[in-house]
């Protein structure tokens, strides 16, 4: 399947991946910017390359039949992220009870622009004591950047500022949103 994916990303749309994923097997791997379905797309071929399975979390109402099953097989895990549960403590549950568990999300939160990105990510790897690694969707230079890993310390707007400069100058899909 890498060699597929690798012909798809490389010679049939013509991408580039930049840098190599960490040999870690707890991470958040925040992934921006998020501004397309197609972005999802992308990372799946990028994950297949790179031979590491990456998870995401997802409502839980999406893993009820009939497709729930495509969503567990994609990497998914459900969460309830109704206004009662506290969705990083849950998370953090996950990571804890799993062996190997890189949880993909976005720091917007949204495919929309957004001016401020959310923080969830940051307290769920400060909480679940693992790294942070970048992921770039560079639609404009048309390639994937992946930084090593960044582990948050107690300051948290210096570690966001870090984490916003990897990005900078990186345009996504729909480049206004970006």
């Amino acid at each position: 399947m890498r060699t597929i994916s690798s012909f798809i990303y490389c010679r049939l749309l013509g991408w580039k991946l930049v840098g190599q994923f960490p040999e870690v097997s707890k991470c958040v791997v925040i992934v921006a910017p998020h501004t397309s379905w197609v972005d999802f797309l992308i990372g799946l071929l990028v994950r297949s390359i790179v031979g590491k399975k990456v998870h995401f979390i997802g409502k839980h109402t999406l893993f009820k039949p009939p497709f729930g099953w495509i969503f567990r097989r994609l990497g998914g895990t459900p969460i309830d992220r109704t206004k009662n549960h506290d969705t990083v403590a849950s998370t953090v549950e996950i990571f804890k009870g799993r062996e190997v568990f890189r949880l993909a999300l976005s720091p917007e939160g949204t495919r929309k622009k957004v001016e401020k990105w959310r923080t969830g990510f940051y307290y769920i790897a400060k909480q679940a004591g693992v790294p942070v690694v970048m992921v770039a969707l560079d639609f404009g230079k048309k390639r994937v950047l992946i930084s090593a890993p960044v582990t948050p310390t107690d300051d948290k707007e210096s570690d966001m500022e870090k984490f916003r400069d990897f990005y900078r100058g990186v345009v996504g899909k729909i480049p206004e949103y970006t």
